[in-house]
Parts: structure tokens; C-alpha cells; sequence
């Protein structure tokens, strides 16, 4: 085949990562919480926990904004394994969209943010649009998002920066202001705690 005429991979996968000078524990506690994943997420504005699927593993309607656009989807948590991973799937219109998570490790004495009791936080995503569905899930995105393909790679990786950095920000905190995630500020108005 002539590569001049070849058609480029479609990137599927994304892999973003931040040393974080706190425990697993901590850093798990925060990014565990799904109704705090507005103050971390760049995209997302809201969450609501559907009633009666709380507890590790929850059931909740993330709410996005890009630009003008918004849209909702429905994640469901997949894994939940303090402090060691954590994982949702999100869906539109019951079709598979992508799979998130979290991966956290101790990363003591790692580099120069690599202290004793820090953690490296390895946020993924992993496209799920394949075949027809896909193709249905793209124009949704398309239509919903205002993104191709290529702009969601685009979106993503720049959203993942912003993420790893915010919780980086909130979980390091200045002298005397640690986040608590007990303690974190009330969610938006429409986010059910």
C-alpha cells in the first residue's frame, strides 16, 4: 500500500501522569469520588448519583459543557480498588462511548516530586466506539460535543493535563489548607450528594 494514500490510526487510547506528593490513600479518596469530578474535570459541570446506586461502585449521570454545547452521558463505576484503581465506563443513548480511570502507585523517592508517601496518579482513557455503534456514538459526539474523533483525542488529552493538575493542586494544597474530601466545598446545585 502507498502510504501517501494511507489513512492514519485512529488514537483509542490516552495515558496521562502526575507524581502527587501525598499517599495513595489520600489521592485515592479524592479522584474516588464521583461528585467531585466536576471540580477536577475541565468538561464536566455537574454529577448526579442515581438514587439507590451509591456505595463503591455507583451508578451517576455526568453533566458536560463544551463552549455552547451540553450533553449528558451515564457512567458506571467498574472498578473500585483503594488505593490502587478506579474506573468508570460512559455510555450516551446506550451506546458505549470510552473507558476512564485511575491508576495510583506509591511513588517514593521517584524524580525530584518524589518524596516519601507520594503517589503517581496515571489517569486513561480508552475509546469504546467500534463498528456501526461507533459510528452512530461518533455522530452523536459530533452533534452533542462538537467534536470529531480527532478533536475528542484532543479534548481528552488536554482535559486529562487539567485534571491531574487540579487534583495535583486541591490534594498537595497549600500549608494548613490539605483537601479533605469530607471537607471539599458543596457540589454544584443539581449534583446529589
Amino acid at each position: 500500500m502507498d502510504s501517501r494514500h494511507s489513512t492514519p490510526a485512529r488514537t483509542r487510547e490516552l495515558r496521562e501522569s502526575v507524581v502527587i506528593a501525598a499517599p495513595p490513600e489520600e489521592v485515592f479518596a479524592a479522584i474516588s469520588d464521583v461528585r467531585l469530578m466536576p471540580r477536577w474535570s475541565p468538561e464536566c459541570v455537574g454529577v448526579r448519583v442515581l438514587a439507590g446506586r451509591g456505595g463503591p461502585r455507583p451508578v451517576f449521570v455526568g453533566f458536560n459543557r463544551n463552549g455552547f454545547r451540553r450533553w449528558f452521558t451515564l457512567c458506571r463505576v467498574t472498578r473500585s480498588d483503594a488505593p490502587r484503581e478506579f474506573a468508570f465506563r460512559v455510555s450516551i443513548a446506550g451506546l458505549p462511548l470510552a473507558a476512564w480511570g485511575f491508576l495510583l502507585r506509591p511513588a517514593d523517592g521517584e524524580g525530584p516530586a518524589g518524596a516519601a508517601g507520594s503517589t503517581e496518579l496515571v489517569q486513561y482513557w480508552h475509546d469504546l466506539r467500534r463498528g456501526g455503534r461507533g459510528r452512530i456514538a461518533d455522530l452523536l459526539g459530533r452533534v452533542a460535543a462538537g467534536t470529531s474523533p480527532e478533536a475528542r483525542v484532543r479534548t481528552n488529552r488536554s482535559g486529562m493535563a487539567t485534571t491531574l493538575r487540579r487534583v495535583k493542586e486541591a490534594v498537595e494544597g497549600a500549608p494548613g489548607e490539605k483537601f479533605i474530601p469530607s471537607q471539599a466545598p458543596s457540589p454544584p446545585p443539581h449534583t446529589i450528594r
